[in-house]
């Protein structure tokens, strides 16, 4: 079973150690087999890693590049067999990854969203971050490749925990952490952090205001907030409220116009509120490939115009907020 024990060390030393008891059953409760039929399915591909990483001498881990990668490994049969191990963690949605020699083409270029948004932040050396939505960690391993002291990472998802700890055991870096839980079920909010992004979220929730604030109260005064999510092109106040689905996905709730995004944020009570990047979503930038064979954008589109979504409705559209909390 995963154990947390580095986890808590980490950050009870970074002061949310008052997460702990609200969480770990939380935790336990995601990770339980008994509760998640896929759990026995994903971790024999987590079990026994040491018997292929005695093989490497000295990893070459690099997380300031497009792909997070580590290398080392050179043996065939353990490539081998690294390989079958990562297949069964399929579908891996965030990345890219090279790992010993496997290229993971993830579906989503999430490099790309990295380039749009790394321009407009404060500087990330030695700052502590908090990453909501954070899928298997991409974007985990490039802040902490930009210099971040502490990087946490949520998701209830339990397939990017274990996609996560796949990449982890290899790269080896206790100061980036990942808890699969929600935002909503974190308690205490602490204002621990430097930065809090929160990246392709705030749609899936019923109350967006909600979420704002959650975010807020666990950044430090003077804390930047990065915000991404889908939003419709307008220059009024205006917002989306999708049927049933948008992009054949059940659980958007709604798209605002970029200008209602920025009143969301300040009414929030942020100061320096910006929407530095808007950009429509590309089919080179999230697509089918060898390691997510499922539906991808292309089969969410209008197959007679991709300009909209299957649904009708505008094709989607991610624009990129930043904003401070003031002292």
């Amino acid at each position: 079973m995963i154990s947390f024990k580095e986890s808590w060390q980490i950050l009870t030393e970074e002061g949310l150690g008052e997460w702990q008891d609200a969480l770990t059953p939380i935790i336990q409760s995601r990770i339980d087999p008994a509760k998640n039929g896929n759990i026995n399915r994903w971790m024999p591909a987590l079990e026994n890693l040491e018997s292929i990483s005695a093989h490497i001498n000295k990893p070459a881990v690099q997380l300031d590049q497009d792909t997070v990668s580590v290398c080392g490994l050179t043996d065939n049969g353990l490539q081998s067999e690294l390989h079958q191990r990562l297949k069964t963690l399929m579908p891996w949605r965030k990345g890219p990854f090279h790992l010993h020699g496997i290229d993971i083409d993830t579906e989503w270029r999430s490099d790309w969203k990295w380039q749009r948004v790394i321009p407009h932040l404060n500087s990330l050396e030695d700052k502590t971050i908090l990453d909501v939505g954070c899928g298997s960690g991409y974007h985990l391993w490039r802040m902490r490749g930009a210099g971040a002291k502490l990087v946490v990472g949520i998701d209830p998802s339990a397939l990017f925990l274990m996609q996560f700890r796949m990449m982890q055991h290899f790269i080896n870096d206790s100061k980036v952490q990942y808890l699969p839980v929600a935002m909503e079920e974190i308690t205490p909010l602490l204002p621990a952090f430097d930065l809090v992004f929160s990246m392709g979220v705030v749609y899936h929730r019923r109350s967006p205001i909600d979420h704002i604030m959650q975010l807020k109260a666990c950044l430090k005064p003077g804390g930047q907030l990065v915000l991404e999510t889908l939003v419709i092109n307008s220059s009024t106040q205006n917002v989306l409220i999708p049927d049933e689905r948008y992009a054949k996905m059940r659980n958007v709730w709604f798209l605002p116009s970029p200008e209602l995004l920025k009143q969301w944020v300040i009414r929030c009570g942020f100061t320096q509120v910006k929407i530095v990047d808007i950009d429509q979503t590309s089919l080179n930038e999230q697509r089918r490939t060898d390691w997510m064979q499922f539906e991808s954008l292309q089969d969410f589109l209008d197959p007679d115009n991709p300009d909209l979504t299957i649904e009708g409705y505008p094709a989607p559209v991610r624009a990129v907020l930043t904003a401070t909390l003031p002292v």
